[in-house]
């Protein structure tokens, strides 16, 4: 175990019921990053999840043949089913187009809505500032975009009543986050043990044939790589297998600037 994962903090259990809103870029990406740990939230802490797909689904194949409505209505399909093998039943489609997709003010507005109409703790985003994932993933520019809207329309959007007066009209009324959860992060601040989880987590993701396979290519393909990727995950920081996150918390008193600057060389000293 490496030094800077031993300063990972363990994601604290929450005792009372809470709503979580997951946003993300396209259909798979929720089963690929975060399943494990909404599959815990929702088994042992009793959570109630919203999940947001944002695009359409449409650029997720090559195939020449394959018409884009047609991919579209069978990844909705897809992504309906993963989300109820974990327990989701509140599955919210954009429909922004898949591959192209802009952090504007209307999509920013979307996102707003659904976090003033289901009023959640928490949100889980992807992180907008991730570009160069190790050496060899470049990150999907949806997904950057999907991170800031989320991020945005957390704040400073969703609890400020002149930021989009139309959704006051609408009858949403502003509502402040306690806590945001980035996924997909180049700096982590803290892990969550997914091992009660993990068959859960590959239940969902093998949900998405469309994307895939199914049979011996779901379970040499994409099962064994996200499999062993979490089991990665977990040996760094002493469990079986585990999922990433940066976390800021908007319900707790603000720590100096200070004294969260001389944090952070610490841990980067320690590191070395």
């Amino acid at each position: 175990m490496t030094k800077q994962f031993e300063a990972l903090q363990a994601i604290p259990r929450r005792e009372e019921p809470y709503h979580i809103v997951v946003t993300a870029a396209h259909h798979d990406d929720i089963e690929f990053g975060v399943a494990g740990s909404v599959a815990r939230w929702i088994r042992e802490e009793g959570a109630t999840v919203t999940y947001v797909i944002i695009t359409d689904g449409g650029a997720g194949s090559n195939e020449p043949d394959m018409a884009r409505k047609q991919l579209v209505d069978l990844r909705y399909h897809e992504q309906l089913e993963a989300a109820a093998r974990v327990g989701v039943y509140d599955v919210r489609f954009l429909g922004y187009p898949d591959g192209c997709l802009e952090a504007t003010l209307a999509l920013r507005r979307d996102i707003t809505r659904i976090i003033r109409e289901t009023k959640p703790y928490r949100v889980v985003c992807q992180d907008p500032s991730t570009i160069f994932v190790h050496r060899a993933y470049v990150n999907h520019p949806d997904h950057r975009a999907a991170g800031e809207a989320s991020a945005y329309a957390v704040f400073p959007s969703a609890e400020t009543r002149p930021i989009f007066p139309e959704l006051l009209a609408e009858g949403y009324e502003p509502h402040k986050v306690g806590e945001l959860y980035l996924n997909l992060t180049q700096e982590p601040t803290h892990y969550h043990d997914i091992s009660s989880t993990i068959d859960l987590k590959m239940a969902a993701l093998s949900a998405h044939v469309s994307q895939i396979g199914e049979g011996d290519d779901f379970e040499n393909g994409a099962k064994k790589w996200l499999m062993q990727a979490n089991r990665d995950g977990g040996s760094l920081v002493g469990v079986e297998y585990a999922e990433h996150f940066r976390v800021l918390k908007f319900d707790e008193e603000r720590e100096s600037w200070f004294q969260e600057e001389t944090e952070r060389r610490e841990r980067e000293a320690a590191a070395k």
